[in-house]
């Protein structure tokens, strides 16, 4: 029996307090090291993954002779298994996701960045690969997907040093993936869904059709979910200059009932285009996100 007084194990505001993402990954894949699926890989089929200078001990026979007349040097190549899964983790970067109305807790960026580099750690832990697409009203930076363990490295550190700024325009990652992932991939979206083309959920699900399997993960702050708001409040968009002033107890309801409407709406669209769909609060731990979403991908794979 747990113990009560004992912290959740993956109490946001404690991973926050932790400082860099990379702590944080590993408070969390401590906590949830469990495998993604099942991946049992059949032979020894490899793909070239990069040069090492010769050393005593390795293999002659990935001696690259090119490279030698090149550069009179003997360099080797280096392989790597190909895996059963080759994942994108589709990160929204926009002004929006810096919000967060707990000042000890995370930003929805830190909060989908947390979930994003966990699940890279996991991926690359199943010698499966795992690359990063970065959105800020346009694909601001991108790293193909491999599965060494090296390859963490710039995929956290990426993480890392991303701010939240621009729009959300998450058809610009659709773009981007449709011209440069392999068919049958994984597609991981982690957004708060503010983006103005209100056919980004039918775009997404482009994906669906070319042979992706897409989850989009929703991240969303607790302020958004209840609006708590009582007092005239004036209320700043994150991405562009508008503003609102209003009275919280007097505009509550209209409120709840739209964001309602619009999960609804959200849930039901994902569900039509074979999306797989998790609502994510910043103020819960990760692993109510990450145990579900990992229980799915192993029935999946039985």
């Amino acid at each position: 029996m747990a113990d009560p007084r004992r912290p959740p194990l993956l109490d946001p505001a404690v991973l926050a307090r932790l400082g860099t993402l990379k702590l944080r990954v590993r408070a969390i894949t401590e906590g949830v090291l469990t495998g993604l699926h099942k991946s049992p890989h059949h032979g020894q089929s490899v793909e070239f993954a990069e040069h090492k200078e010769y050393a005593p001990g390795d293999e002659i026979r990935h001696i690259d002779w090119k490279a030698y007349g090149k550069f009179d040097k003997y360099y080797v190549k280096r392989f790597e298994q190909e895996t059963n899964l080759r994942a994108y983790l589709v990160v929204d970067a926009s002004g929006s996701m810096g919000y967060r109305s707990d000042p000890a807790g995370m930003t929805k960026l830190e909060y989908a960045s947390a979930l994003a580099a966990s699940l890279a750690y996991l991926l690359v832990r199943q010698q499966d690969a795992a690359g990063l697409v970065l959105v800020q009203g346009q694909v601001a930076g991108a790293i193909p997907p491999r599965a060494s363990a090296g390859h963490l490295v710039p995929v956290l550190d990426a993480l890392e040093a991303a701010k939240a700024e621009g729009t959300t325009r998450l058809g610009a990652a659709v773009a981007w993936i449709i011209e440069h992932a392999p068919r049958r991939s994984s597609v991981l979206v982690f957004s708060d869904l503010f983006d103005p083309d209100a056919q980004v959920l039918r775009q997404l699900a482009q994906l669906g059709r070319r042979k992706h399997e897409v989850t989009l993960f929703h991240v969303l702050d607790r302020a958004e979910l209840e609006f708590p708001f009582d007092d005239p409040t004036l209320f700043l968009s994150m991405e562009d200059a508008r503003q609102v002033e209003a009275h919280g107890r007097d505009v509550r309801k209209g409120y709840l009932d739209v964001l309602g409407r619009w999960l609804e709406e959200v849930k039901r669209t994902a569900a039509e285009a074979d999306v797989d769909y998790a609502l994510c609060r910043t103020d819960r731990p990760l692993e109510e996100v990450l145990l579900p979403f990992l229980a799915r991908r192993e029935r999946s794979a039985a």
